[in-house]
């Protein structure tokens, strides 16, 4: 029983170790290639040095691929930081802290943008992040509630939420940083989302 559980722990171990390697491999992929068009799961295996099988049996899809990059890179850029943000015990600071995290994030890895402009060629992927882009509103509105005048309207509120969320944006993000530094884009955003602020206080 014991030599049962060790070959199944080294091959789930084996198996996990494949799964990253393709999705580096595919984020490099992102990072190096021209165009979106020529992501495909055979040019990921070719690129991770392993069969498209293998490719295929560890996401299924392009799509479940391309959902698993954005996954990894969401980790590694340091998004689990904004519940942090989020629960700060001055609302107004976590929300700049929320905006500073965006911006370290969309311009940390040029896979990002390329993941983005996977959009418009992959209706199920545009879906899949268009879901994982729409966690960024409550955590918005949490912070817009606490900031809030007790007297502010719902739809005021509302509206500044929308305004919040369309800034910290990755599209945003890349029409802002064309001839700016990280930092000035990110002083820019962050001044436009105080200005947005003051209409709740």
């Amino acid at each position: 029983m014991p030599k049962r559980a060790y070959v199944s722990v080294a091959r789930a171990e084996a198996a996990a170790a494949k799964r990253d390697q393709v999705i580096q491999a595919a984020a490099r992929f992102l990072r190096e290639e021209d165009s979106i068009i020529t992501f495909s799961l055979d040019a990921v295996a070719k690129a991770a040095n392993v069969t498209r099988l293998t490719v295929y049996n560890q996401f299924g899809s392009r799509r479940g691929l391309l959902e698993a990059v954005f996954d990894d890179i969401a980790h590694r850029g340091g998004l689990a930081r904004l519940e942090g943000a989020a629960a700060y015990p001055d609302p107004e600071k976590g929300l700049e802290m929320m905006v500073r995290i965006f911006c370290e994030f969309w311009g940390s890895d040029p896979a990002v943008a390329r993941l983005h402009d996977a959009m418009a060629i992959d209706h199920e992927f545009a879906q899949a992040l268009v879901a994982r882009n729409e966690r960024r509103r409550p955590l918005i509105g949490e912070l817009i509630t606490r900031i809030a005048a007790e007297d502010t309207p719902s739809i005021v509120k509302r509206d500044v939420v929308d305004l919040i969320y369309v800034l910290t944006s990755c599209a945003t993000f890349r029409m802002l940083s064309g001839g700016r530094t990280a930092a000035e884009t990110g002083a820019l955003l962050t001044s436009a989302t105080k200005a947005a602020v003051a209409k709740i206080k």
